[in-house]
């Protein structure tokens, strides 16, 4: 590293320290969605390999998660693997699964933060899901942050998923469809979603300079604040979140008032 790149790292953490000083922890969001794009693009701008890219974008989470420990948020939704991208070559898919297990079994074992599936189990391999459960289960204790690991997900998906559970439930009380037509609203909706009984994202921040939700919790994000950075994902630093921390509480959120 020369003098210059030195100077620059040394101004960035300074900045930082500074920002943080003046972040208001009574203004923070309680829950922050994130969809950590830029994987790809980060590794071809490195002249890497697109595994590289996934892998140096697994090693960015628990350092953000740290973050959001020392800023007091409750709960974070991390979007890992969409319904979509199923669809990419099997060279690319096969060692991005096997980078995701590795994320949920550290973040178990890590200690620090209670692990929650969020995403269509039947999607998954089987050995992906015995991880999930295994992560569950292992960290059900853990009175830290929520992190909702969201893999096999997509809004749509969930929302039918949803109605799906919310229909054989009535059918399990002998419920009847017309009984359930003049009961239906948004909080039965809410309670058969994969985020029940969670707060809904106050903030969704979307990294690589994307501004579009792709999907992303579609129901939850109705009254979400959002930041896009132009950042790729595995370059995103403490000053970015900061920032992203900073702006929220600027923002006064009027939840369509």
């Amino acid at each position: 590293m020369n003098l210059r790149d030195k100077l620059r790292g040394l101004l960035v953490r300074l900045y930082a320290r500074r920002v943080e000083g003046h972040l208001d922890h009574a203004q923070v969001p309680k829950h922050i969605g994130v969809i950590m794009d830029g994987n790809r693009r980060w590794a071809k701008a490195a002249g890497s390999t697109t595994v590289h890219g996934h892998r140096a974008g697994a090693e960015k989470i628990e350092e953000f998660l740290g973050w959001c420990t020392e800023t007091d948020v409750e709960v974070v939704t991390l979007w890992l693997l969409s319904t979509d991208n199923f669809d990419r070559p099997q060279e690319e898919l096969v060692p991005l699964l096997g980078i995701i297990e590795d994320v949920v079994r550290t973040l178990a074992a890590d200690g620090r933060w209670r692990v929650h599936h969020v995403g269509t189990p039947d999607l998954l391999p089987a050995g992906m899901q015995t991880v999930l459960k295994e992560a569950e289960e292992a960290t059900a204790h853990v009175d830290g942050i929520l992190v909702n690991v969201a893999i096999g997900y997509g809004g749509r998906q969930e929302i039918a998923d949803a109605v799906r559970s919310m229909l054989l439930d009535a059918q399990d009380k002998g419920t009847s469809l017309e009984e359930l037509a003049e009961a239906v609203d948004t909080d039965m909706i809410g309670r058969h979603l994969y985020t029940s009984d969670q707060p809904d994202p106050d903030l969704v921040i979307r990294t690589s300079g994307e501004q579009r939700l792709s999907g992303f919790m579609l129901w939850q994000t109705a009254h979400s604040e959002y930041y896009f950075c132009d950042v790729f994902w595995p370059a995103f630093r403490k000053v970015d979140f900061l920032r992203a921390m900073r702006d929220y509480a600027a923002r006064h959120r009027r939840y369509g008032g």
